[in-house]
């Protein structure tokens, strides 16, 4: 699959390196991604509209270590697409059209509505496994900047 759900664990939610840092270092790196692969989404090539810099992440389960790999440069619909619960929660309040960011992920993927849910059961369900746990986070060379910002 081209695009699939990433759900970060309930239990760092609100952690990410985007809150972490102040607002223009977040910038530098958003403009340094998009200076290297243009400005177009990374998985659909979609130009229009707002690009948003989504980070990614990968997961040691054994010893709990979540680690920033990277950035990808993202159109509204594969972002909401990867933050699935989220977009959920601003469909309910009548937001976005649920619906909308659905067909989008089977458009990209090339798939059946049925694979999109049984590929959002998969990825919830090591979603409630992971949000059982605390994690150790790993921002790689992120990690000075944060403690700058601190200071």
């Amino acid at each position: 699959m081209r695009l699939e759900i990433e759900l970060v664990p309930s239990t760092v939610w609100h952690s990410s390196l985007y809150r972490l840092l102040p607002k223009e270092v977040w910038n530098n790196i958003r403009n340094e991604i998009i200076k290297e692969n243009g400005r177009k989404c990374q998985i659909c090539g979609e130009t229009e509209g707002a690009m948003n810099l989504h980070e990614i992440w990968k997961y040691d389960d054994r010893k709990r270590i979540q680690k920033l790999e990277g950035f990808i440069l993202l159109c509204k619909m594969c972002h909401h697409v990867k933050h699935i619960g989220f977009a959920g929660i601003l469909a309910s309040q009548g937001r976005i059209e649920y619906e909308k960011v659905v067909e989008h992920f089977c458009k990209v993927n090339k798939c059946t509505r049925e694979e999109f849910e049984e590929h959002k059961a998969k990825v919830f369900e090591i979603w409630r496994r992971r949000s059982k746990c605390e994690w150790e986070q790993d921002f790689g060379k992120y990690e000075e900047s944060i403690r700058r910002s601190r200071a």
